[in-house]
């Protein structure tokens, strides 16, 4: 869902950063769960929470989770990435690092429920384990 800057406000601060800290923990569970099961197919399972910048309402702050498979050594095979808020500054639609006049600063905020991203990182996981990367 996208947000102009004149809709920023106390309560979608508390949604941003309560939808970070159930992700950031569920993904610390999912490591723990299903870390040992890749281990065992000598598969590297890697997931986190990443995010850039520290207020959530100044451009190039974005948050997101992802999940990361390689096999043995190799190359990451596959990757699933998760934007949970986002904020740039655009000029015209178009994104832009400079102030000019005339820009806008908008957020976008991850569309679906916690419940059903949570359901999507599970079944990712376990379509790995069963079928491989």
């Amino acid at each position: 869902m996208r947000y102009q800057q004149k809709d920023f406000s106390e309560a979608l601060l508390e949604t941003i950063r309560s939808t970070e800290r159930a992700l950031k923990d569920h993904i610390e569970h999912l490591l723990l769960k299903y870390k040992p099961a890749f281990v065992e197919k000598n598969v590297n399972f890697a997931a986190g929470f990443d995010q850039v910048g520290s207020d959530p309402f100044e451009p190039i702050y974005s948050s997101s989770v992802s999940i990361g498979i390689a096999e043995g050594n190799k190359e990451l095979d596959d990757l699933l990435l998760i934007k949970i808020w986002e904020c740039e500054r655009s000029f015209l639609g178009i994104p832009t690092s400079k102030k000019i006049l005339g820009s806008k600063i908008i957020g976008e905020l991850l569309d679906e429920t916690i419940e059903d991203v949570k359901d999507e990182l599970e079944v990712y996981i376990k379509d790995i384990l069963i079928f491989g990367a």
